[in-house]
């Protein structure tokens, strides 16, 4: 179905058939709930934390523990639905930082990371794009360069050796 075909069926329904249909929509989905909460009560400072602690888990349990191997696909539905909320750049790009601190970390915990630096690579470059695009370099500048850096640092060291030696192969 087309924008087009939608909007003119909703003009042809009445005001208790709209509101039936949106109530039915916030049951069914869990992201036009989301949205529609939003819509209501626009904080995004309480929604860019929310997205900051669902990122986290992505990258580590609970206590701290990084996990094994992170859902990076869920990772960028999550950044994709909050700059959808129709939220100001400034808060879409913090989260994108967030996002390559969190991975640095991450990979800061992990032996073998050499296989995660064209991803790492990726998301440094689409963080740059966005934040160039919508002119806040002066505001991300100094932190972005900053990521970029460790993460690179990072990849010089290369993978750590096992502590295990010799004796794993017995």
């Amino acid at each position: 179905m087309s924008k087009a075909t939608l909007k003119k069926a909703l003009k042809e329904m009445d005001r208790e058939g709209l509101t039936e249909i949106i109530c039915e929509l916030y049951d069914a989905r869990p992201e036009a709930k989301e949205y529609l909460e939003f819509w209501i009560n626009p904080d995004a400072d309480k929604e860019l934390d929310k997205y900051k602690q669902k990122i986290f888990k992505i990258f580590f349990i609970s206590d701290g523990k990084p996990r094994k191997s992170p859902a990076f696909t869920d990772m960028k539905t999550r950044i994709k639905y909050f700059s959808s909320l129709c939220i100001d750049s400034e808060k879409t790009a913090d989260l994108m930082l967030y996002v390559l601190e969190l991975y640095h970390l991450w990979l800061s915990e992990r032996r073998r990371i050499m296989s995660h630096q064209a991803r790492a690579d990726k998301f440094i470059t689409e963080t740059v794009t966005y934040i160039e695009s919508h002119a806040l370099e002066e505001l991300f500048g100094i932190r972005l360069e900053r990521v970029r850096e460790e993460l690179q640092d990072l990849f010089r060291r290369g993978d750590r050796p096992s502590r295990l030696g010799w004796r794993h192969w017995w």
